[in-house]
Formats: structure tokens, sequence, C-alpha cells
């Protein structure tokens, strides 16, 4: 066998693999709706305080945002039935962050699993030692994977005082490793000149964090991915909040996540 010959099966052998994985990456056990749902719409309205804020030709895209997550990741239910309602809420947090950037997706992410409860470093449900609430999958047998407890991803969408949502968390979580590295610095989407004024502002938050002067989530003082994350999660929930409380750090985010959400949501 000549080079070429070798060149042409491992070109042929490579398209095939890609083949399979599109196929599987795509292959969606769930019907969407041509059309969105009213009750879906209702729904949204009811749960989710960003959809809520938009416009009406803004609430039509996060629609056809929803209807486009749902047709390329399965969301699969560990121990539980997946409803409409579940599915409704995993695919705004997903939406969210990225809601400003229309031709971007999740690339890498092929599946949701939800779990009906919180759960161990080894993935146990049931048990001691389940503190986990949700994990972007890195490596192995859940890279492309993220995980939910479907209880906590119910009560970041219905206490809206606690500044913490912990689908928005693992979302901002993959938002952040677009650029290849989970490390709190989405370079992607940051203007080169903004990176060393955002590892300034971590490095004085996190300080004020750990003396104890600060009502960010003290998890965030933990790295900078976790940083990026939590406050992230509580500027998509208390928008006002943050930038009564931390001007510098909502600025920040606005300038990121491309949005000025302060001007259009209530706390």
């Amino acid at each position: 066998m000549n080079i070429f010959t070798l060149l042409f099966s491992a070109a042929l052998l490579s398209l095939i693999a890609w083949a399979i994985y599109r196929s599987f990456r795509n292959k969606n056990v769930y019907a969407v709706p041509p059309a969105f749902p009213e009750e879906w719409r209702s729904f949204l309205l009811e749960k989710v305080n960003f959809y809520k804020a938009l416009s009406p030709s803004e609430k039509l895209r996060f629609e056809a945002d929803i209807q486009y997550f749902f047709k390329r990741v399965r969301i699969t239910g560990i121990g539980l039935d997946v409803k409409d309602e579940d599915r409704l809420l995993v695919a705004s947090s997903a939406v969210i962050p990225i809601f400003a950037f229309p031709e971007w997706e999740y690339s890498d992410l092929m599946e949701v699993l939800l779990y009906p409860d919180f759960f161990s470093e080894e993935f146990e449900f049931k048990g001691h030692n389940r503190g986990i609430s949700g994990l972007v999958g890195t490596g192995g047998a859940i890279d492309h994977v993220v995980i939910f407890s479907k209880p906590a991803l119910w009560m970041g969408f219905d206490n809206r005082t606690d500044k913490q949502n912990v689908g928005i968390h693992e979302f901002i979580h993959l938002f952040d490793k677009q650029d290849g590295n989970l490390d709190g610095i989405p370079a992607v989407f940051m203007e080169y000149q903004a990176v060393l004024p955002w590892l300034h502002l971590i490095k004085s938050k996190t300080d004020e964090i750990l003396s104890g002067k600060s009502d960010l989530n003290s998890y965030g003082a933990l790295n900078k991915e976790e940083f990026l994350a939590i406050v992230g999660e509580y500027f998509f929930e208390r928008p006002r909040l943050l930038q009564k409380k931390h001007p510098e750090l909502y600025e920040a985010l606005s300038s990121v996540f491309k949005t000025d959400l302060a001007k259009r949501m209530n706390d």
C-alpha cells in the first residue's frame, strides 16, 4: 500500500468518524414543535425574568434560540422523567449568557443530564457527601456533557433574590471555555486591553470576599473561573443591585456579555 493510498484511507476514515459523530450529536429524541407553544411562552413569562424583560422581537429570537438548542442538545433524565418545563429552564439557562451573540453556539455540548437531587463527586444522588448542584463535564465519559440537579435548577429561577442560578452558572463556564481555557477570562468575548483590568478587578473583589466585606458569593474566591461564574449569575439575576453595589464590576460584565441589563430588568 503506497503513501497516497494510506493518506486517502486515513482521510476517508476521518470523514466517516466525523459523520458518525455529527449524526450522534444531532440525534434528537425530542420532537420540537415547529411553532413555539403558547404554554411555553406563558411559562417563560412566569419563570424567566430575562425573557420577560425582552422586547417583542427579542422574545421571538429567544424562543427561536430555545428551539434550536432543543434540536442540537439532548436533555436526559437520570432517575426521573424530563418534562417540557425542565427543558425550558435548561435551554433558557443556555441562551441567556450568549443571547447577545446570535451566531454563537455551544459547539462542544452534546447532552444535558438532569439528576433528581444533589450529587457527589462520584455522580451518586443517594447517600452522603452530595453537595454538587451542577457540573460541566471535562474529559472521559462526561466530556461534552453538563449535569444539573433538577431541584437546584428550578430553585435558580424560583428564588429571584439570592443572586444565584446554577443553570446560568454552568453555562457561563462553557462561555468561558470557548477560547479553549476554563480560566475566568473569556478572551473570545473580551477586548485584549480589558484583560489586565479584569484580572485586577478579580483580585480586588476576591480580597473583599476573603475579608468578609462583600455580598458576593464566597465560592467566587476559589479561583478565577468560579469568580466569573458567580458574578455572572449575580449580573443576570440582580443587575440593578450589582450596578449599585459593584459599579465597576457591572460595567465590566456589561462589556463581556454585550448587554446593559440594569436599564431593562427589575430586580
